[in-house]
């Protein structure tokens, strides 16, 4: 993995680590985040009703990854955009990503709606919760997508895939053992298939059963 590359990998997992509060706290209203899908140079927020799991009932917000100066965005940053436009009349876009409508945003364009009380809540809490460390989780999360009432596919880097390995799991059964299992588990290259109907990984491990 070259250098590009790993800062991509690094910046949407923080991404991710920072918006997952937010699949139980709503964004706005009633509207939650169902899924962050990691792209080149940019990430898609995909956002929907508490329980929304069908392509017709999500909307995708792609944010690039890097601003006017090229320099990175921040993931509060990102939130605060994603507000915004939730907030807002529902867009009207030709584009559409695995069945869901697609809006490409043009982070200039838009103002990030400031931090709610909740998001200062979430900040103490989650410093004195997960304090910062030096070395990121491996292989990092960089992304997820709900499949189900029951399923989620994780986005994770695996280095040896050279790109990202997406882990089906189900939120049932014997969940602590699968998930202190997982980090081996998506380098077993003989678990590895190709899903051609997701552009977000370059291999996929079935873990549903496991």
């Amino acid at each position: 993995m070259n250098g590009r590359c790993r800062e991509t990998v690094e910046q949407q997992a923080y991404i991710t680590r920072f918006l997952l509060d937010y699949t139980a706290v709503p964004l706005v209203g009633r509207t939650f985040l169902r899924g962050v899908l990691p792209t080149r140079d940019a990430v898609r927020i995909v956002t929907g009703a508490a329980d929304a799991v069908t392509p017709d009932a999500l909307i995708a917000y792609e944010v690039p990854l890097t601003d006017d100066d090229n320099e990175p965005v921040t993931a509060p940053l990102v939130l605060g955009w994603t507000r915004t436009l939730v907030a807002g009349a529902p867009p009207h876009t030709d584009t559409a990503v695995m069945g869901m409508d697609m809006v490409r945003v043009d982070t200039a364009a838009v103002e990030p709606a400031p931090p709610a009380r909740t998001d200062q809540v979430l900040r103490v809490l989650r410093t004195l919760a997960w304090p910062f460390v030096e070395t990121p989780p491996s292989p990092a999360l960089c992304g997820f997508r709900f499949t189900g009432q029951d399923g989620m596919r994780l986005y994770v880097a695996v280095e040896k895939a050279d790109g990202l390995v997406a882990a089906d799991v189900r939120l049932t059964g014997a969940l602590t053992a699968l998930l202190a299992a997982l980090p081996a588990l998506v380098h077993e290259e003989e678990r590895w298939t190709i899903d051609e109907s997701d552009p977000y990984c370059v291999r996929a491990v079935d873990l549903t059963t496991w």
